[in-house]
């Protein structure tokens, strides 16, 4: 973390590597890395080749749209990554928050859809590639966790449901309201085309009884070939099943994406939000893998990474890639030791667009739509947003608002998570404006300041009252902590002194200094001094440097609560003294352990 204090480093001067990240493990590679990550390079290649072919059809392309994707963004991702086991390629996720933004400016299965999805590729690019060049990769902070798992497990279950139609081989009729659109699937059942949900249906069963008793077999392969085969003996596609067709041979075009710059306006924020979640899902496995590896990995150049993978994806005639966390824990798995793994894997796709492609033309549809909804379905965990609503109800209002949110929204999914977004963003802000405030006892065991009311301690004196403020100051709660002030000086018409502790007070901005600038003099003209101690460097530094400290004066600026509390006490019994009080207060108690 780069705010985080440690021991000294030396200065870093900008290198190659740091432009070409892969100069920095290539010295890594010998024959015993060549050979681990050959085989992690072949063992995620045939998951990666179907999985590829099935995404595409989640994105609403042709099949050989997701073989391109799986291609040279690949290769991109791993030698400007900085993860080393980290795969890239088409991912659930992503593939079906590029369906539905471009849904909204095109009807799918035109050539306009085609050439607004490889845009799409390109603005996401452009954004990840500008969030990591500004160092921007704390942003994805604004994306809490409560939140991104109401929009996975909405979206989990929406990519399932999309599927339906493929399964029973029934059209979709891709309206602007989803959830309509299946239910007008499921009233039309009973019109299915049988041999298309055998396959769907047995596809399915296949690939989970393979991925719970045989996990170490490449189920989606197996299951790949097989119905391949079956469709090919039966006639699948003359009974009117439909299948994968003809795949271009060879390597893909590479040109310039078409650019219309009308619907780039329209799709920027489609564009920013798949740039966020195809980032989560990349970090997430990212951090997986530096754990297990025991290796660092950079926020800011992963983002860099995979936005030139979603470039490269756009001038290669491709659909956005992302990191895949299914496959990066499989390449992992498989002991991959450097970014060579994922170029292999690479290699072998175009080994296949070169040679094997005919082998695909008669790979049902339904088995792709069956390959989709087992890989998403690990994705739906509801027990996270219970857990959200346990730890924090504002967290779990967060998580359930934006997991209905994006079902209702659907298909336009990216509105979801921008809801969750901004009510997360609101909820803290309302958590922040009132932080709470603690009124401090003296316990006589031990003579500390602690909480009053839950300790059950009797208040310091008539003069005195102290307090702990858990919040920064800035603008959102000067207010607060102001009224707060005041409401001790309206309910004790005796009060000299206010003690807070700055323990909890991890900041002060320029609306807090203002504030404090304010109240100050009015509290001085009342016969009352507000006092600190405890005080963090960094806000002590900013009331020296804005003159806080003279303001508020340096007598009553205190390094710990014991300095506080005898200064205070000194004060308090001359006061009694020349009233002719006597009171059993915190000065015995002080008096009597702290000396």
């Amino acid at each position: 973390m780069e705010h985080m204090e440690s021991y000294p480093r030396k200065k870093k001067n900008i290198t190659w590597a740091a432009i070409f990240p892969f100069l920095a493990w290539l010295p890594q590679v010998n024959s015993q890395t060549l050979k681990a990550d050959f085989i992690a390079g072949l063992t995620v290649a045939l998951v990666a080749i179907p999985q590829s072919l099935a995404y595409a059809q989640l994105a609403g392309v042709p099949a050989y749209y997701g073989l391109y994707a799986a291609l040279v963004p690949v290769i991109v991702g791993a030698l400007w990554g900085s993860s080393p086991a980290l795969s890239t390629g088409p991912v659930a996720m992503t593939s079906l928050l590029t369906a539905a933004s471009v849904m909204t400016v095109a009807t799918m299965g035109t050539e306009q859809f085609y050439a607004y999805v490889i845009l799409m590729a390109l603005l996401s690019g452009i954004f990840q590639i500008g969030l990591g060049l500004a160092r921007m990769g704390v942003l994805l902070n604004f994306l809490s966790y409560p939140v991104l798992r109401g929009f996975i497990n909405a979206a989990a279950i929406i990519i399932s449901l999309s599927q339906l139609p493929s399964v029973l081989g029934l059209p979709l009729k891709n309206s602007e309201h989803f959830l309509s659109d299946v239910l007008h699937v499921i009233e039309h059942s009973g019109s299915a085309h049988h041999l298309s949900m055998a396959f769907g249906v047995g596809a399915f069963l296949a690939l989970f009884l393979l991925k719970k008793y045989a996990p170490k077999l490449p189920g989606v392969l197996i299951v790949v070939v097989v119905t391949t085969y079956l469709s090919y003996l039966i006639g699948f596609e003359a009974e009117g099943g439909k299948v994968v067709g003809e795949i271009p041979k060879g390597l893909p075009n590479f040109s310039m994406p078409p650019i219309d710059w009308q619907v780039s306006m329209q799709l920027l924020p489609a564009a920013f939000v798949i740039a966020l979640i195809s980032f989560m899902e990349a970090m997430s496995s990212s951090k997986i893998i530096a754990i297990k590896t025991r290796t660092e990995w950079n926020e800011n150049q992963e983002l860099i990474g995979q936005g030139l993978a979603k470039i490269a994806a756009a001038f290669s005639n491709a659909m956005p890639v992302s990191g895949s966390f299914s496959r990066s824990a499989l390449n992992l798995a498989s002991g991959a030791k450097t970014g060579l793994a994922s170029v292999f894997s690479a290699l072998l796709v175009l080994l296949t667009l070169l040679f094997f492609t005919p082998l695909l033309h008669h790979l049902p549809k339904p088995v792709l739509a069956a390959v989709i909804m087992l890989a998403v379905l690990g994705l739906i965990h509801v027990q996270s947003i219970k857990d959200a609503w346990v730890a924090s109800r504002p967290d779990g209002i967060a998580a359930i608002v934006t997991f209905v949110a994006t079902l209702a929204f659907a298909p336009n999914i990216q509105n979801g998570i921008l809801t969750g977004i901004l009510l997360s963003l609101a909820l803290f802000l309302m958590r922040t404006m009132k932080p709470r405030v603690v009124l401090l006892g003296v316990d006589e065991k031990t003579g500390a300041l602690r909480d009053a009311r839950q300790f059950n301690l009797p208040k310091l004196h008539p003069r005195v009252v102290a307090m702990r403020f858990d919040g920064q100051l800035y603008f959102a709660n000067v207010d607060y902590f102001e009224e707060s002030i005041l409401y001790l000086i309206s309910h004790d018409p005796d009060l000299k002194y206010i003690l807070v502790d700055g323990s909890s007070i991890n900041g002060l901005d320029a609306s807090g200094v203002e504030m404090l600038r304010n109240l100050l003099p009015r509290l001085k003209q009342s016969g009352i001094s507000l006092c600190f101690f405890n005080l963090k460097s960094n806000v002590h530094a900013v009331m020296e440097r804005t003159g806080l400290e003279e303001m508020a004066g340096s007598e009553n600026i205190f390094p710990t609560e014991r300095d506080a509390m005898s200064s205070i006490c000194k004060r308090i019994k001359k006061l009694d003294s020349e009233a002719g009080d006597q009171h059993e207060t915190f000065c015995d108690v002080e008096s009597g352990e702290r000396h």
